[in-house]
């Protein structure tokens, strides 16, 4: 595959090469395209399809780094290089904390591994590199927006997300680039609100420094080493009123344990909460996946007391088997 493909940035919006201080070819070599297979009865296929397309950024050799929900419960997964040389790979690792999934090439590739940097060494207003499979039309100059805490509807928190704009439309495993030419970040989303003074639309990245700590890990185990979080199965959120449940997961702990859709969530285990980072961290603070975690809530003019028997999200969903 050439760098000419169907759509591009326009050359204003793309990296001046001349005023970069690293050779742009070999880190555009390194982002490759990713494609992977998801059987129709797996737990995320309704959710997240069952054909699935991204980015994927090689850090290591035969190692690529990706997106997670990329490649989640996949039984099947190609890279393609720049070149147009494709590699049938494996599913590592999805970590569920971190977001970021690791794939590893059944046969070799020819580019070198991107350098990984520093995330914490980014700062509001730093000029960047977007970077999505397809060479240099693909790549947008962009800036840091925002660095900041961020809640997932599915039961997700980081610290210092990285927020980007302007928004790359192929946002998923893209790689976030340093004016160092390296990685510091993987494309997770496509956000609407960037900052409280900027309603524009950009992406947000995972920081790069989350995954240093549980690499070996993941590449060693397939799973980071920490003691799985425990999951409930609901998806809430913040309203003016208070965390509100929006939907649940079928089967799932909080269905089994009697919440229900439009319930306000008011405490866990006794600590009130009115955001979902309150939320997250207080179930996460009552103990490991299987732990019993207490809830309140409001239902009409009542006012409920549950325990949520939570398991570990990785036990509903399909292990990757080598071929």
């Amino acid at each position: 595959m050439s760098d000419t493909q169907d759509w591009f940035f326009p050359e204003a919006m793309r990296p001046d090469r001349a005023a970069l201080g690293f050779d742009l070819n070999p880190v555009l070599d390194a982002v490759l395209q990713i494609r992977a297979e998801v059987p129709d009865d797996a737990f995320t296929a309704g959710t997240l399809g069952t054909e699935r397309g991204g980015n994927a950024v090689l850090i290591e050799p035969g190692l690529a780094l990706t997106i997670g929900y990329l490649i989640t419960e996949a039984t099947t997964v190609w890279l393609t290089g720049r070149s147009g040389v494709v590699v049938p790979a494996y599913p590592l690792a999805y970590d569920q904390a971190t977001g970021f999934g690791l794939v590893r090439a059944l046969a070799p590739l020819s580019m070198a591994p991107i350098r990984r940097g520093c995330s914490a060494d980014l700062a509001r207003d730093d000029s960047v590199l977007v970077l999505s499979h397809g060479g240099w039309p693909h790549a947008l100059s962009a800036r840091i927006a925002d660095k900041r805490e961020f809640a997932g509807y599915w039961e997700y928190l980081i610290e210092d997300a990285l927020f980007t704009h302007p928004a790359h439309p192929e946002w998923s495993g893209a790689a976030l680039i340093n004016q160092r030419g390296e990685l510091v970040g993987v494309g997770s989303l496509l956000t609407q609100q960037l900052s409280e003074n900027e309603p524009d639309q950009g992406n947000l990245f995972v920081p790069i420094d989350l995954l240093e700590p549980i690499l070996q890990n993941l590449i060693l185990t397939g799973v980071s080493g920490r003691p799985p979080r425990p999951w409930l199965g609901l998806y809430a959120g913040e309203t003016d009123v208070g965390l509100v449940v929006g939907s649940l997961t079928q089967r799932g702990p909080a269905e089994r344990a009697g919440l229900q859709s439009d319930d306000l969530i008011l405490e866990v285990s006794g600590q009130r909460v009115s955001s979902l980072a309150d939320l997250y961290r207080a179930v996460w603070g009552v103990g490991p996946a299987g732990v019993d975690v207490p809830l309140t809530v409001a239902r009409g003019g009542d006012v409920i007391r549950l325990k949520v028997a939570s398991i570990d999200r990785a036990s509903v969903l399909k292990r990757p088997v080598m071929h």
